[in-house]
């Protein structure tokens, strides 16, 4: 650990570097800056100086997807590498907020995740409830609890590499894992203790598998290719689509807490709602949401699937939410537990 003078010094470094960053972000209003002093993802060529992949693999399998174990893992967040450390080579970047807004999570016993020390902030960006994540954290900054607002910029951690992963991470790996995720549901810990009984949640409702995340790297891109004229909703709704499910049910979460991604429907709205056909990406995110009718519904299943994008699966498989029998394709189980959660 620090001692109180190099956290001040690091606070110092973060205040000099927002004051830098300020002109540039605010001048095109953008609502997330990046999350650590590397600037190499924006640069030309710049990729190698960026991500850090994982063991014997290139930069590639550090960024967002389906980047790993040939395609069929799913690495739902960036591997940000470090750009300064101490004299026992430990990584000391500061770690900055993303976007203004408040603490949502703080796990500081890194035994109990394979993220290890790791925080979560909430932010509102255009009426979307979006969280940042922040991984493998030296520690993260005295005081700071849950609740606690902070500003775009500010420095909220250190840089680190823990974890509880057998094989651990090296310091010629040391890196910042961040994530932009949407929440699933908020009855998360009931559902969890209903699927998996007498299985441990020691996070409760910030288990990974209530976040679905989007890639920050394309959000990055997007942000610097089109300054004022970026839309966090627009680029969720633009998202390439993997399938359409009809879901026979009218009164889960995700309708409330994201209506923006709501499409009218006047047929269900003057015959009431039956159920909702979603537009799913491959990581799940339900980015299209339209009310239906029970007239439109042809079926009696809770779920049913109505199409898939067989190009976008091909590229993106490592969720498995449909699989295909011969020319016919089915959620597969990954997909009716995904739903399973969604709908709870």
């Amino acid at each position: 650990m620090k001692t109180p003078g190099h956290w001040s010094l690091s606070i110092g470094h973060s205040l000099r570097l927002f004051a830098f960053l300020l002109p540039l972000t605010s001048a095109v209003a953008q609502p997330f800056l990046l999350p650590t002093a590397n600037r190499a993802i924006l640069e030309t060529g710049g990729e190698e100086r960026y991500f850090v992949g994982t063991v014997g693999k290139p930069w590639k399998s550090g960024t967002f997807g389906c980047v790993r174990t040939d395609g069929w893992q799913l690495h739902e967040g960036l591997d940000i590498r470090c750009l300064a450390r101490d004299k026992r080579g430990e990584p000391t970047d500061p770690i900055l907020a993303t976007a203004d807004g408040t603490v949502a999570y703080i796990n500081r016993r890194p035994s109990l995740s394979n993220y290890g020390n790791y925080l979560i902030l909430r932010h509102s960006i255009e009426g979307v409830e979006v969280y940042s994540l922040y991984a493998h954290l030296r520690e993260i900054r005295a005081r700071l609890k849950h609740g606690d607002a902070v500003k775009a910029g500010e420095t909220i951690a250190v840089m680190g590499r823990t974890s509880n992963t057998g094989q651990g991470i090296s310091k010629d790996r040391a890196h910042l894992h961040f994530e932009l995720d949407l929440v699933v549901n908020e009855r998360f810990p009931d559902w969890y203790r209903k699927t998996f009984p007498g299985q441990r949640n020691d996070h409760g409702g910030w288990n990974g598998q209530n976040l679905i995340g989007l890639d920050p790297w394309k959000v990055f891109r997007e942000q610097h290719r089109l300054g004022t004229k970026f839309s966090l909703v627009e680029f969720i709704r633009s998202q390439p689509e993997l399938c359409r499910v009809i879901v026979r049910d009218t009164a889960f979460p995700w309708a409330r807490r994201y209506p923006m991604f709501v499409k009218p429907n006047p047929v269900a709205q003057k015959e009431g709602v039956a159920g909702y056909e979603l537009a799913l990406n491959f990581n799940g995110v339900p980015m299209e949401l339209i009310p239906r009718a029970a007239s439109e519904i042809k079926t009696k299943a809770k779920f049913h699937l109505l199409s898939v994008n067989a190009a976008e699966r091909q590229n993106c498989p490592c969720r498995k939410l449909v699989t295909q029998k011969g020319a016919h394709w089915d959620l597969a189980n990954n997909g009716l537990h995904f739903l399973d959660l969604l709908t709870y």
